[in-house]
């Protein structure tokens, strides 16, 4: 059955380059003639933001909060456009991902299969409502929703959550719990917030072996993201180079963790993540609210206007 599954995804990743090349090479041509620059961030900088936030991602502790932190403390790219750019370029890189961990990790192929579906779907339809979003609205989802993240990875590192167990699969109220809350991680990453550690968390507290929700978080993400991202792609709503810099820095870098890379001190990592997206959190929701203060400034001022010539 896994061979199925490998093959479907084979298929996904074709139809996804067929559909996403096209569209970088027009955006690309459109930039070279002289068009809008404020998609055009540093290329060799987003292939090393590419790199190490994937490296890191395929140890486990997840791109998107990483890579949103970057952004944000460089300035990168437009808030509205941190969502898209992440979706449309660690696609590539969760897919190679996803080949190596369900090839060679065991899990109950009924309880993945099902939690992979369901995360698509979630992420179809969350995919469809965020890429139509404003700003104000994309920093306000982003930042809540990181906060959340930071706080399951808190109480991952501080041990508030069970270790799990022993088990590769799910049944009864276990697997339907499980399949549900894959189906809301999926919609949830399509605001820029990565499904890895709530996934995580919940086959953990379900009572499944911590190794075996690998293949189940990357054969998520590497189905639901080609999907999530076409509606991004579509509507226009990502960085086109950046999304380019992070596929290939990103694809090496899953190799290079996942073969070469036999021991790194997590901990340290996880918990400077954990700072760092809170950080992230505060200072898009800091920039929602001053967004809020110009508009009621600006329409403040319009109606004195209007009263003062009445």
């Amino acid at each position: 059955m896994k061979i199925l599954l490998l093959a479907a995804l084979a298929v996904l990743t074709l139809a996804y380059i067929l559909v996403w090349i096209p569209n970088l090479k027009r955006a690309w041509n459109t930039r070279a003639k002289g068009g809008p620059a404020n998609n055009d961030p540093n290329f060799p900088a987003q292939i090393g933001v590419g790199f190490f936030t994937n490296f890191v991602d395929t140890l486990g502790i997840g791109s998107f909060a990483t890579t949103s932190s970057i952004y944000k403390l460089l300035n990168a790219i437009p808030d509205d456009l941190i969502p898209g750019t992440m979706n449309v370029g660690h696609t590539l890189p969760a897919i190679v991902e996803a080949f190596i961990f369900i090839a060679v990790i065991s899990v109950d192929f009924r309880t993945m299969a099902s939690m992979i579906v369901s995360a698509t779907l979630g992420a179809w339809l969350g995919a469809g409502t965020v890429s139509c979003w404003p700003t104000r609205k994309i920093q306000i989802g982003l930042g809540v929703s990181l906060c959340g993240a930071a706080l399951l990875m808190l109480s991952s590192q501080l041990h508030m959550v069970p270790i799990g167990g022993n088990a590769l699969g799910l049944s009864g109220t276990k697997f339907w719990i499980a399949v549900i809350a894959n189906f809301a991680f999926g919609a949830l990453q399509q605001l820029g917030v990565g499904l890895f550690a709530p996934c995580m968390i919940a086959v953990t507290m379900l009572g499944m072996n911590p190794r075996a929700s690998f293949p189940i978080m990357m054969g998520s993400c590497a189905f639901l993201m080609p999907f999530g991202s076409y509606r991004f792609i579509k509507n226009r709503r990502y960085s086109p180079k950046a999304a380019a810099g992070l596929s290939v820095g990103g694809v090496p870098a899953v190799f290079l963790a996942a073969y070469l890379v036999k021991s790194l001190p997590l901990g340290v990592v996880r918990w400077l993540v954990v700072f760092v997206v809170l950080y992230t959190a505060l200072s898009l929701l800091r920039s929602a609210a001053a967004g809020k203060a110009i508009k009621n400034t600006a329409g403040a001022a319009r109606l004195s206007s209007e009263g003062s010539s009445a």
